[in-house]
């Protein structure tokens, strides 16, 4: 009949994008982390209240959330508000001595924040953030679907991972990734930072609005089942890179490199051979997300096969299509219909809309590349368009495919090897 106060105890050592993390330093926490649901109570508007911890040395701490602000000042401490539970959960909050810097894209303002020990050149980073989120925001069409964004990127001796939010996202990186002062070149660790950042970007739309129907609304009193995870992680893997070579951040012969790595992870698995990626996604909750010693030969990735099909399907639609259509058009028309709707998208949805942009009959080629195991014809139509894909033996095990072999093709087919990896 009156308030209950419920008082609970959270673990919070877990230094990732997923749940909560707090010591001297910082603090962090992902909202399914640490908020109960209120059963029937879901679509309630809610509080928060983000109180400092007690101590002069924490004096200087402030708080970055893209939750909307109710009394608190900017980064400060004090209230925030959510308009529903689904709200709560999806504006991660830091806290701590962070670095702050901003930029706009497209007349939105955009905040990055780094925690964690760095010498990074953020000055640059905007510069290239403010390329990529402007070119995404283009992509889709102004205006863009949030009124701020916030990068949150917890700097670590050695690490890398991202969880994307409808007006944020959470970061996870090495200090080699990240740009320094007076180094204009864009290595292999920055360009990898990049990517990141622009995968997670285009999350904001493929993901967080154009969503599976199956995640429209979601259902957190279980596992919810879909096979299209091939799309909504596969071809976001396949753009973000692609939004680096469109806005020049990396040159073509670097994009040719990363997407050569990417082939070459997925055909060194023979899981490629065993699953699907329909059957990838379905079974994301007991299979991919607990692999274990076996998942190289059972399982195939549905990010990095997913991308590959990206591909295929892009390079298909620009060559049979005359170079009227591509796969710019099917995420535009995406957009428009369940993007801007808020409806899900059907578990044929993606197919169905290609067929319709493109006018094309494209049944065969999505029953190969979704629910078969064979390879994709990728050296076929890479060669349409001008483009050599060649197969090499692997120098060693760190070799990452994307460039000549050092050696010899003949030394290196002739070198005895027993098809095992090795961990120690």
């Amino acid at each position: 009949d009156g308030p209950l106060s419920v008082s609970y105890e959270v673990y919070a050592w877990d230094l990732s994008v997923r749940a909560a993390y707090l010591d001297t330093r910082r603090g962090y926490f992902n909202g399914p982390s640490v908020f109960l649901r209120v059963h029937g109570q879901e679509a309630l508007p809610a509080t928060l209240d983000v109180r400092p911890p007690p101590g002069r040395e924490f004096a200087d701490w402030r708080v970055a959330t893209s939750l909307p602000r109710a009394g608190a000042a900017a980064w400060g401490f004090g209230l925030y508000r959510a308009a529903d539970y689904d709200e709560l959960l999806d504006h991660p909050v830091e806290m701590g001595d962070f670095t702050l810097a901003s930029f706009e894209a497209c007349g939105v303002p955009h905040h990055l924040v780094l925690s964690g020990r760095h010498h990074a050149d953020t000055e640059r980073l905007c510069r290239d953030l403010r390329s990529v989120c402007e070119a995404q925001i283009r992509f889709f069409g102004e205006p863009a679907p949030m009124q701020h964004y916030l990068f949150l990127v917890a700097v670590v001796g050695d690490g890398y991972g991202g969880l994307e939010h409808r007006a944020s996202t959470s970061l996870i990186c090495s200090r080699g990734d990240l740009p320094l002062h007076g180094k204009p070149e864009t290595g292999e660790d920055y360009r990898r930072f990049l990517g990141l950042c622009s995968h997670e970007y285009f999350h904001a739309w493929n993901v967080k609005r154009i969503k599976p129907l199956a995640f429209a609304p979601y259902d957190l009193g279980r596992e919810n089942y879909t096979r299209l995870l091939w799309a909504f992680e596969g071809i976001t893997s396949y753009y973000d890179d692609l939004f680096l070579l469109r806005t020049g951040l990396i040159s073509p012969a670097d994009y040719l490199e990363l997407l050569a790595q990417n082939m070459t992870r997925v055909l060194r698995g023979n899981g490629r051979l065993k699953q699907s990626v329909a059957d990838s996604s379905f079974d994301a909750w007991i299979k991919f997300y607990r692999a274990d010693e076996n998942a190289p030969n059972a399982l195939v990735s549905y990010y990095a096969k997913g991308a590959m099909i990206a591909l295929a399907l892009d390079l298909t639609l620009r060559r049979d299509s005359e170079g009227r259509h591509s796969l710019d058009d099917v995420m535009r028309a995406l957009w428009q219909r369940y993007g801007q709707s808020g409806e899900g998208v059907p578990e044929d949805g993606v197919e169905r809309m290609a067929a319709e942009v493109s006018g094309l009959d494209l049944r065969a080629f999505f029953e190969r590349a979704l629910r078969e195991t064979g390879d994709l014809p990728l050296p076929e139509l890479l060669a349409a368009f001008g483009v050599e894909m060649t197969l090499r033996p692997a120098e060693s095990g760190q070799d990452k495919g994307g460039k000549p072999a050092g050696k010899s093709g003949e030394e290196l087919a002739r070198r005895p090897t027993l098809g095992i990896r090795l961990d120690k």
